[in-house]
């Protein structure tokens, strides 16, 4: 496991504490949630992606700790899947949107509960289980997506029909993005012996 230079990583920690910051100040999150796309296609992924960029920067032994107490990767995959999969429900959004609790909820979990479990898991799982990971978050975003198609109402209290179909529309195309990435890593470039920076486990 590579160790992270110790400026390195406080300059990486700085960055990504102004970047949680800038989301959580007023203005920027008021003008995300404004929209279905902005609250569920970029809010919400980029504070999983600053849990998931904070655990990268720790150094190995203090990953390797978090990972033991967890228990494994598996919990910590099981973990991110419920958490991520509660934030892409229609009333998780309303109540976000409704109650500020449920809020400092979402800026603390989504983190915590869904980035950080999934990088200290991700090292230790191989092929199957990082496409395992992938193929779950990708049907769960087409099905979503398509279900905010499909559905002749708004799921949405917060959020009118037509901003529905928009966020659904673009839940489609980015399942399709990620599934054509996540098979042209698989096919083309991958390593000819597996990765070889993956971790076995005990």
């Amino acid at each position: 496991m590579t160790a992270i230079a110790p400026n390195r990583g406080r300059i990486g920690f700085g960055v990504l504490g102004a970047l949680y910051l800038l989301l959580a100040a007023t203005p920027v999150r008021v003008w995300l949630e404004a929209t279905m796309s902005g609250h569920m296609l970029v809010q919400i992924p980029l504070l999983a992606a600053i849990g998931f960029a904070a655990c990268r920067l720790l150094a190995a032994h203090h990953q390797e700790r978090l990972l033991a107490i967890a228990g494994g990767p598996i919990p910590l995959v099981v973990v991110a899947i419920f958490a991520s999969s509660w934030w892409m429900l229609p009333r998780a959004l309303d109540d976000a949107l409704a109650h500020p609790l449920v809020e400092v909820a979402k800026f603390v979990s989504l983190p915590t509960l869904v980035g950080l479990p999934l990088a200290l898991a991700w090292r230790r799982l191989g092929t199957i289980g990082r496409g395992f990971v992938w193929t779950n978050f990708i049907s769960m975003l087409a099905v979503l997506g398509w279900l905010y198609i499909a559905a002749p109402q708004r799921l949405c209290n917060s959020y009118l029909v037509d901003q529905q179909e928009s966020a659904g529309w673009l839940m489609i195309k980015l399942a399709l993005l990620l599934f054509a990435a996540w098979l042209g890593h698989l096919f083309v470039g991958a390593h000819p012996g597996g990765n070889p920076r993956a971790v076995r486990g005990p």
